[in-house]
């Protein structure tokens, strides 16, 4: 798989970006302000994440997603360990990402990557997005945050 930083002039890939947030506004609203990353098999897209600084010397990781027909073969993980060294590489000292309460194979995945919880924005996904969202049988409410020193 080949990892690059999208260029301005390229459309992002929405029907992924789109399985990790179901908010479009939400989700237009952090490419404008972050850094967009793709990874392709093929020439195909297959992964997608966003870097997004939020505060001196943090970045958030905002968005992974990878094609539901890719998912299980470790491309998430290799998507998640390139933003980590391009953080680094750019010289932020700490990268935070969250992820909901029902995200099971998420927070396993940022765990194996070195992150670890370090709190818990009740009711997050409740005030941020209009309609409920459902996973692993659950409803999303909380975001978990978990955060790695680089």
């Amino acid at each position: 798989m080949h990892i690059r930083k999208l260029n301005a002039n390229e459309v992002p890939p929405f029907e992924l970006l789109l399985l990790a947030d179901p908010s479009r506004k939400l989700v237009e609203e952090y490419l404008q302000r972050g850094q967009c990353f793709t990874g392709s098999l093929n020439g195909q897209i297959i992964g997608v994440y966003v870097l997004l600084s939020t505060r001196p010397d943090t970045v958030e990781l905002v968005n992974v997603a990878v094609d539901e027909k890719h998912q299980g073969k470790g491309i998430g993980k290799r998507l998640v360990e390139h933003a980590v060294q391009i953080a680094a590489e750019l010289g932020f000292k700490t990268i935070e990402v969250g992820t909901g309460n029902s995200s099971i194979g998420q927070l396993a995945l940022y765990q194996k990557c070195g992150f670890r919880i370090i709190g818990i924005d009740r009711d997050f996904f409740i005030r941020h997005y209009d309609e409920e969202i459902f996973e692993n049988g659950m409803q999303v409410i909380d975001m978990i945050r978990l955060s790695q020193d680089l």
